[in-house]
């Protein structure tokens, strides 16, 4: 009876062990995310005029996060933008912060992303208060290089 036991369980060891492979071939990224993680340029219209701007965007849509970099081509300041992604129809709502140096807390972005183009509002901050506010309108870079959003953890391959 022991030895009826030990040769089901040795039978049954690599179908039950093979499952849990399955995992290793779902795609990290959604099709919103492959759609729309990449670089943006654009036009922010505002108290100062015309200035123009570009925007490296990452979208994780699963854990409603958003990163990214946005350079200021005019000045050529950079800052890190962070916030959350909310889905919507056709690409989602956009509420970052932006920050100089790591953190120095430097304007709001409040933007819809839609198809290829993320339209807004970016507002500066001085002393934690929004100030001047720009109209911005960026546009997909057609032909950049995807932004590859990083993995929770990496997963291992199975033969």
């Amino acid at each position: 009876m022991r030895d009826l036991r030990f040769l089901a369980a040795a039978l049954l060891l690599p179908p039950v062990l093979s499952g849990c492979a399955f995992g290793a071939y779902l795609s990290p990224m959604t099709p919103l995310e492959r759609a729309v993680n990449g670089t943006y340029e654009g036009i922010g219209v505002g108290g100062t005029g015309r200035v123009p701007y570009r925007m490296t965007l990452t979208v994780q849509e699963r854990e409603g996060r958003a990163a990214g970099v946005i350079t200021n081509l005019e000045s050529r300041k950079v800052y890190a933008a962070s916030g959350t992604f909310k889905r919507l129809d056709q690409g989602g709502a956009l509420e970052m912060n932006l920050f100089e140096n790591g953190d120095k807390h430097r304007g709001n972005l409040h933007a819809t992303l839609h198809g290829t183009k993320i339209s807004g509002v970016l507002r500066t901050v001085l002393l934690g208060r929004e100030l001047l506010g720009y109209t911005i309108e960026l546009n997909q870079v057609p032909g950049a290089a995807p932004v590859v959003a990083p993995a929770a953890a990496p997963v291992p391959a199975v033969p």
